[in-house]
């Protein structure tokens, strides 16, 4: 059985669309709302709008996509909506003009990612064979992190020529996206489906329940807390740097590019990796390694001052750790399931992530407003030790 490489690249197109917003989101957006709030809490409480959203929206329309039959396929139909009106959203999104405004932007923008985040995920195991899904989803990351390398790298120069340039770039860059995947990726054909044979969201949730190997919740709830860390970091960094470090807004961008440049590197790697030695065991070395990563970052400042290049070469370490978590993480939940049932099982992922990226942020956000800048890394670094625990409690998934 051999992976279709050139075809698994062009999925990653529709992955690289999701990964061009969320970097220059995460990094301007807590800039734009200094504007108007002065609170590090309330700042991050926005910045989880997204995931609010996806907490509500994205296991619906993940159960819905599973459910859809038109001549475009199941998922692409979400995409042909929600990449437009992504794309336009971002382009208006430094152009506020007061703080009402900008909330309605991010608002949109958030309602229109969550239509097509979890369908485009869900491409990659509804056309990829269970036993080469951990390759598959290196490459389609591969492409997530050449997105977030690219807007955070290049995006920090073209912020400095003129505020719209990495925006409107971003946002011309998912429509040619886009048009690259309805043009070469074509979706395997389902047949009509009766209503007793649909899914249902509730469906798998019973079956979760009723299984006696716990290993899916485990990983839910792993899942859960290694992003409470990093939504929570994500979302706090540029502020940490340009308040607690005392660094320009772009610096910090390039520094957490280095976090983004490693992930890149590593994603194919981590596939390969994780192939190798197992999920559960790739998973468990990575976030490990990143929980001793962010102790160390949590020292800088406080115990030895700040140094550009120790912090770039920080953040590339935990980048590949990263990879080695996140890569194998989603595989290891649709093995899981059956071939039915594994856009709703991507929607559960997201779940997970989207409750954990509104909780992450508001945990960090309080610590900061209430100890210091200083306990953000701390927090995010106890986060990942107890999801280390609960991988502890999984067992690995046999596949033919």
């Amino acid at each position: 059985m051999k992976l279709d490489v050139r075809k698994t690249f062009l999925l990653g197109l529709g992955f690289f669309s999701v990964s061009l917003v969320w970097p220059l989101y995460n990094v301007y957006v807590p800039i734009f709302l200094r504007d108007f709030l002065d609170s590090q809490f309330q700042i991050n409480a926005i910045m989880t709008l997204d995931n609010i959203l996806a907490v509500f929206l994205i296991p619906i329309v993940a159960s819905l996509s599973d459910k859809t039959i038109t001549r475009f396929g199941r998922r692409m139909p979400y995409l042909m909506v929600g990449i437009p009106l992504s794309a336009l959203m971002f382009i208006l999104l430094p152009n506020y003009t007061s703080f009402w405004h900008l909330i309605l932007v991010i608002t949109i923008l958030n309602f229109a990612m969550a239509i097509f985040r979890a369908p485009t995920v869900a491409l990659m195991p509804d056309i990829t064979p269970p036993p080469l899904r951990s390759k598959a989803n290196g490459i389609i990351n591969f492409m997530g992190g050449l997105a977030s390398v690219f807007v955070l790298m290049g995006g920090s120069f073209l912020y400095k020529e003129n505020h719209n340039y990495p925006f409107v770039l971003t946002a011309i860059m998912m429509v040619v996206a886009l048009s690259l995947l309805l043009k070469f990726i074509k979706e395997p054909s389902v047949g009509v489906t009766s209503e007793e044979e649909k899914v249902h969201l509730k469906d798998a949730l019973n079956a979760i329940k009723s299984d006696e190997d716990k290993s899916i919740l485990y990983v839910l709830l792993a899942i859960f807390f290694w992003f409470v860390g990093y939504q929570g970091i994500e979302a706090t960094f540029s502020n940490y740097c340009e308040l607690y470090l005392n660094v320009d807004v772009s610096d910090a961008s390039f520094i957490l590019s280095f976090f983004a440049l490693a992930f890149l590197v590593f994603a194919i790697p981590a596939g390969f990796i994780g192939t190798a030695l197992g999920k559960r065991k790739t998973i468990l070395i990575g976030i490990l390694g990143d929980a001793v990563v962010f102790v160390f970052v949590a020292m800088i400042g406080t115990l030895f001052p700040y140094n550009k290049i120790i912090m770039m070469v920080a953040m590339f370490i935990g980048g590949f750790f990263w990879a080695l978590i996140n890569i194998n993480s989603y595989p290891m939940v649709v093995e899981r399931t059956s071939e039915k049932f594994i856009g709703t099982y991507t929607g559960l992922y997201y779940f997970a992530s989207s409750l954990a990226a509104i909780s992450g942020p508001l945990m960090v956000g309080a610590f900061v407003d209430f100890i210091g800048f200083g306990s953000a890394f701390i927090v995010t670094a106890s986060a990942y030790l107890i999801a280390f625990g609960l991988i502890l409690k999984t067992k690995d998934k046999q596949i033919a």
